[in-house]
């Protein structure tokens, strides 16, 4: 899964990175290395505009908000989408078809489970696992608008943009690859990246016609995702992540 994780980077670095237009309005995104559900993110998607694909940077609630719910608080629940069912699941089906994005990231948080023969209360251990080079990681995302039904037609505000992240089995042990082995044991969940050339493919903007289509672009997508993964390295870091309320570049330095 991925319910914590780091975006960091100006806006203008982030455009200019994923290749995106430089957003007609002034986007307002602070630096954030301890990012939870309903917080505010950047996504890239794109549009057609005038017959031609225009990639772009929104600013999202992260927690899909299906058009058909009767408030946002669904959204919540919804930042994980499991890849297996995506396809078929009434809060991400239309999704998948024609609004995909991609979640940038400089890395994520994930907590090993202690063994089972350690002592009775030993804490989880939080690691950061991000690209060993300092790239950024693009995230296979959803996105969706949802209108509020309680705003009038004139309030800028009641239109709430929102995504979430595809999740996929994690690696299997034996792999002999290091950073795989090592995500095998540390869940049994992992947020699916992107290379280039899949981000390309999955931000098309043209729209599916069934499951089918939707589910083969998802396996694509899947096929791929431990050789980009097979990049990260895994930084264990202290347990102040746990706690929402902390939130600066301290939060990323590995123990020790």
């Amino acid at each position: 899964m991925c319910g914590r994780y780091v975006m960091a980077r100006a806006i203008g670095d982030l455009v200019a990175d994923a290749g995106a237009v430089e957003p007609e309005e002034e986007l307002v995104l602070r630096p954030n290395w301890n990012v939870a559900p309903t917080s505010e993110v950047p996504i890239v998607l794109e549009r057609a505009v005038e017959d031609e694909a225009r990639r772009e940077i929104h600013v999202a609630r992260w927690g899909l908000v299906p058009p058909w719910a009767k408030d946002p608080t669904v959204g919540s629940r919804a930042f994980n989408a499991r890849s297996e069912t995506v396809s078929t699941k009434p809060t991400f089906r239309a999704a998948v078809k024609a609004r995909r994005c991609a979640v940038p990231v400089d890395g994520y948080y994930e907590w090993l489970k202690p063994p089972a023969d350690a002592p009775k209360g030993t804490p989880k251990r939080p690691f950061f696992v991000h690209p060993a080079d300092g790239s950024l990681i693009y995230f296979t995302g959803l996105y969706e608008w949802w209108k509020d039904p309680t705003a009038s037609d004139g309030d800028e505000g009641r239109w709430l943009l929102s995504c979430t992240i595809l999740t996929g089995p994690s690696p299997e042990t034996g792999t002999g690859e290091a950073t795989l082995e090592q995500l095998a044991g540390l869940h049994d969940r992992l947020p699916l990246p992107m290379d280039r050339d899949t981000m390309d493919t999955w931000l098309e903007p043209e729209k599916l016609a069934s499951a089918d289509e939707a589910e083969a672009l998802v396996e694509h997508v899947r096929n791929q995702a431990y050789r980009t993964a097979s990049a990260w390295t895994l930084t264990e870091v202290g347990t102040a992540v746990g706690n929402v309320r902390n939130n600066g570049p301290e939060l990323i330095q590995g123990l020790g």
